[in-house]
């Protein structure tokens, strides 16, 4: 069985079309999934972050495309190569979902009365701004909240409670200077680390 496994691994075959792809494509994923973590970085003000995911991200992917030019006439390179990077768009996009970098302004327009709302929203010390406006069909109000992305869901549930029929529209934030939000006990990127890799006992 040993000699098997042994003349298996150094069977030139397998390794150009199994082990090699296998490789290119996980480093792909792991190259592309950087890539988007360094956008993440570089738009949501983590810059001293962005060159270090940078630089991985780049080695990473100079050795799964050197592995590509040694073996240009192996087609199953190339799939592993579009397929990689196509599964590490989706992973780069999932751990942004989960990571929850960033602050957004939430935007609410309402034409029924927002009191019950504001006061809601200054009790959990949301930072809030209300604005009486005319909108197409009469008065409304409008009401504005920036908050850091992991607080949306909190922010929209709140609204469907006190109004669910209001519209509303979350935008990212680029930059805010120091305002009123939830206190947190402990830094938000490592916080949102921790979530992230933090698995359930027995699940």
């Amino acid at each position: 069985m040993g000699m098997e496994l042994t003349s298996l691994i150094g069977n030139t075959d397998v390794v150009s079309l199994i082990v090699f792809p296998i490789l290119i494509f996980f480093a792909r994923i792991c190259d592309v999934s950087l890539g988007t973590i360094q956008l993440i970085f570089i738009t949501r003000g983590y810059r001293r972050l962005a060159p270090i995911v940078g630089f991985f991200e780049i080695l990473i992917y100079l050795a799964a495309l050197t592995q590509i030019m040694r073996n240009l006439n192996n087609v199953t390179n190339y799939i592993a190569y579009a397929g990689g990077f196509a599964t590490g768009t989706y992973v780069g996009m999932w751990l942004d979902d989960k990571l929850s970098l960033g602050t957004v302004v939430i935007r609410i327009v309402t034409n029924r009365d927002a009191t019950d709302l504001i006061n809601r929203f200054k009790m959990e010390n949301y930072g809030v701004t209300a604005v009486n406006a005319m909108g197409a069909l009469g008065p409304v109000q409008i009401i504005l909240t920036i908050v850091k992305r992991i607080r949306v869901p909190d922010v929209v549930a709140l609204i469907k409670q006190f109004n669910p029929q209001a519209f509303y529209t979350i935008e990212d934030v680029r930059f805010a200077t120091e305002g009123i939000s939830p206190p947190s006990s402990e830094g938000y990127l490592r916080r949102q680390l921790r979530q992230l890799f933090t698995f359930r006992k027995g699940k």
